[in-house]
């Protein structure tokens, strides 16, 4: 018999800074359905057009350190000297609902959640045609001083090679593709929990 209420399924998203995985993500959720994104909590400051709620949710250090101590964060994670963290509530209340929920962390806080055993996750790393490609993205963007740039392209290069890791692969060169990619990767993980593409189960049973 199959579970006609199949808890979703959490995906954990990574890849080096500039690499476009945002991007990605951004255009295979419009296309997905019962696809949430967790909102990370974080210390750094907003970005230009960065919105509270939406985008991270922006917390004080003194914040973040003590929601951590209370262990709210399902995974927390130093990154170019700022504070990450997921809401462990809130990703498990989207799960529960059998809502597919992505998690966008970096290769420390996929570790952290591979080896939890309590969670069934699908790990997906998103690289960069290249290192010279990425350093090209990086200036390209105009918002980074050259020592981040170079922190991130250090970074990167550590990233790239826990790509090995991950149980997908996928490469930003062409951003069509590569969301398309991501869509397929989706969608199967879907269909081998015996799910439609939109998220519902399937009943073998039904009209019988």
């Amino acid at each position: 018999m199959i579970d006609m209420k199949p808890k979703g399924q959490l995906f954990v998203l990574s890849a080096p800074s500039g690499a476009g995985k945002t991007t990605i993500l951004k255009r295979v959720m419009q296309e997905i359905a019962k696809l949430a994104f967790s909102v990370s909590h974080t210390t750094r400051q907003p970005r230009k057009g960065e919105m509270d709620g939406v985008d991270y949710h922006f917390v004080s250090v003194e914040e973040f350190t003590g929601m951590r101590d209370e262990g709210m964060f399902l995974e927390w994670a130093e990154v170019h000297g700022n504070l990450y963290g997921t809401s462990r509530m809130a990703v498990l209340e989207q799960l529960e609902k059998g809502i597919d929920i992505i998690l966008d962390i970096d290769v420390q806080g996929a570790s952290i959640i591979s080896e939890d055993d309590s969670q069934d996750s699908v790990s997906i790393f998103v690289a960069p045609p290249s290192l010279q490609e990425l350093e090209r993205r990086l200036r390209g963007r105009g918002t980074d001083s050259e020592e981040t740039i170079m922190l991130r392209l250090g970074n990167a290069r550590k990233e790239m090679n826990s790509a090995k890791q991950y149980d997908y692969l996928v490469v930003n060169d062409n951003l069509d593709e590569a969301a398309a990619t991501l869509k397929a990767v989706l969608i199967a993980e879907r269909s081998r929990s015996h799910r439609l593409p939109s998220g519902d189960p399937i009943d073998l049973e039904a009209g019988r």
